[in-house]
C-alpha cells in the first residue's frame, strides 16, 4: 500500500523528498527495521508518557479521537499519533494537544532519514520514528498511539509497556498483509498484547473472539470483552456504561453514526482498565459531545465545493474503504435520508484504491443510492472509475463517470429537483477525503 505527503513547507517537503528516495515506497511489514531505527535514535519509545494503543478494521481513529477528548476534558495532556493524514502530514503527529509544527517536523524527520540512510525502513516507519523521537522529548500525561496496519508487526508494536490497549471493530481488509479470514486478521491485531498489560476489545463472533483471547493469553495479557467484564447501551440519547467498578453515562457522541457509540465505549473502557490517569465522570460526558474526527460521516460546511450543490442540500464526507465500514456508513446515511415519512435522494461519489473490494463496500448501499458516479482517486493506484460503474451497474445502480468530485456535484446539481435537494455522500477513500476537505477549506486542525 503506497503512502503519500507533499506540503507546502519546503523543508518539509525536502525531507518527504529525501524519505521517498530511501525508503521502499510500500507497507512491508515487520519489526527489525524499526527496532534498529529506534536504537540508532536511542530507543525513544522506552521514554514515552503512558501510552494508550489501539488497533481494529475500523473504529480505531474515532476511538483514539474520544481517547484524546477525554483525557483532555480531565484537565491533562496527551500526544497523538493517528494515520493516514487527510490535507497535512503534519496531522499524523499532535504534541500535547497541538499539531507539529513545519519546522520541528522537518527537523525531526531530518534526524531520522540522516541516521535511517541504509536500513530501507518504509514511509510509515521513518513517521512513527520521528513521532515517538518528538513525544519523548515533550513532557505530556498520555500518550496514544494508533495502529497503523495489523498489529502483530506493526511498526508501533515496538512499545513494551503500554499503559492499556484496545482493539475496535474486527473486519476483512488488508488481506495481503493479514490473511484472508477474520479470524487471521484478529489474530494479528491481538498481536499487540502485552504481558500484564489490560487488552479491552468490543464483543466479537465467538470464532473471532477465541482468536484474540488464544493470542492474548499466549502474550500472558488479560482481555476485558465487551459484554463479559463491560457492558454499554445506548438509548433515550445516551449511552449508558457499567464494569465493576460502577456506571458512567454520557450523552450520544455527536459523530454521526449508529457505530459511533460503541467507540465511544471503548475508549471508556480502555481508561477505566487503567489506574494512573484520574479521569472524573464529567470528563467522559464532556468528551461524548466534543469530539469530532474529520472524514469520518463528516456533514461538510458552507466551501466551495458545498457551493456546487442546490440550496438546501447535504454534502457528507466518509472515509470508509472496506464492507464492515460501508455497512455502518449506509446504516448511518439511512438515517439521515429517511428520518421520518417521506425520503431524500440520495446519491454517492466513490473512488477506491486499487486494492480494495468495491463490490463489498457498494453492496450496502445498493436500494439507497438514487445514483453513483465514480472518480479517481488522485495521485494514488485506484480502481477506475468505468470499472466502478460497472462494478455498480452490476448491481442495478444508475451509475456513471466524472473525472473529478466537483464534475460529479456538477452533474447531480444538474439533474436535481430544485423542490427536493439532494444528499450527496463521498466515500470509498481517506486519501480522496483528504482532497475532497482541501478542496472545501475544511483542512483538519
Amino acid at each position: 500500500m503506497l503512502d503519500s505527503a507533499t506540503s507546502t513547507s519546503p523543508a518539509v517537503q525536502h525531507q518527504l523528498d529525501r524519505l521517498w528516495s530511501l525508503s521502499p515506497g510500500a507497507d512491508i511489514l515487520g519489526l527489525e527495521r524499526i527496532t534498529e531505527l529506534l536504537d540508532r535514535l536511542g530507543n525513544p519509545q522506552d521514554s514515552l508518557p503512558p501510552v494508550l494503543h489501539v488497533a481494529g478494521t475500523n473504529g480505531k481513529g474515532s476511538t483514539c479521537a474520544f481517547l484524546r477528548s477525554t483525557i483532555e476534558a480531565a484537565g491533562l495532556t496527551v500526544h497523538v499519533y493517528t494515520s493516514p493524514h487527510l490535507v497535512r502530514f503534519n496531522e499524523r503527529i499532535r504534541i500535547a494537544g497541538t499539531l507539529i509544527e513545519d519546522d520541528a517536523l522537518a527537523a525531526l524527520l531530518k534526524e531520522v532519514l540522516d541516521i535511517a540512510g541504509d536500513i530501507g525502513a518504509s514511509f510509515f516507519e521513518v513517521t512513527t520514528a520521528a513521532a515517538f523521537l518528538a513525544f519523548s522529548r515533550t513532557p505530556a500525561d498520555a500518550c496514544i498511539v494508533e495502529v497503523g496496519l495489523g498489529g502483530r508487526l506493526d511498526a508501533t508494536n515496538v512499545i513494551a509497556r503500554p499503559l492499556v490497549t484496545g482493539i475496535a471493530q474486527l473486519g476483512v481488509d488488508h488481506q495481503s498483509f493479514l490473511g484472508d479470514t477474520a479470524e487471521e486478521i484478529a489474530g494479528e491485531k491481538a498481536g499487540i498484547a502485552k504481558p500484564g498489560v489490560p487488552l479491552v476489545t468490543m464483543r466479537y463472533p465467538i470464532p473471532i473472539a477465541q482468536r484474540v483471547e488464544t493470542v492474548a493469553r499466549a502474550a500472558r495479557a488479560p482481555v476485558s470483552a465487551a459484554g463479559d467484564d463491560w457492558f454499554f447501551a445506548a438509548d433515550d440519547g445516551k449511552l449508558g456504561y457499567r464494569d465493576a467498578a460502577g456506571r458512567i453515562e454520557t450523552p450520544l457522541p455527536n459523530l454521526a453514526g449508529p457505530h459511533q457509540p460503541e467507540n465511544l465505549a471503548l475508549a471508556i473502557a480502555m481508561l477505566r482498565h487503567q489506574t494512573p490517569l484520574v479521569i472524573p465522570p464529567e470528563a467522559y460526558r464532556i468528551a461524548a459531545e466534543a469530539t469530532r474526527w474529520p472524514a469520518r460521516m463528516q456533514r461538510l460546511g458552507t466551501g466551495p465545493l458545498a457551493e456546487l450543490l442546490p440550496p438546501g442540500s447535504e454534502l457528507w464526507l466518509d472515509g470508509g474503504h472496506n464492507p464492515a465500514a460501508a455497512a455502518m456508513v449506509a446504516a448511518t446515511l439511512r438515517q439521515i435520508a429517511f428520518p421520518g415519512i417521506g425520503r431524500s435522494e440520495v446519491h454517492l461519489i466513490l473512488g477506491m484504491l486499487s486494492n480494495k473490494d468495491p463490490g463489498g463496500l457498494l453492496a450496502p448501499f445498493v436500494d439507497l443510492a438514487t445514483t453513483l458516479h465514480a472518480v479517481p482517486v488522485p495521485n494514488h493506484e485506484h480502481h477506475t472509475p468505468e470499472a466502478l460503474v460497472a462494478i455498480a451497474r452490476g448491481f442495478g445502480m444508475i451509475a456513471n463517470t466524472a473525472t473529478d468530485v466537483p464534475t460529479a456535484l456538477a452533474d447531480i446539481t444538474a439533474a436535481a429537483d430544485p423542490a427536493e435537494p439532494p444528499i450527496v455522500l463521498i466515500l470509498g477513500s481517506l486519501y480522496l477525503a483528504g482532497v475532497v476537505l482541501a478542496a472545501n477549506d475544511e483542512a483538519p486542525t
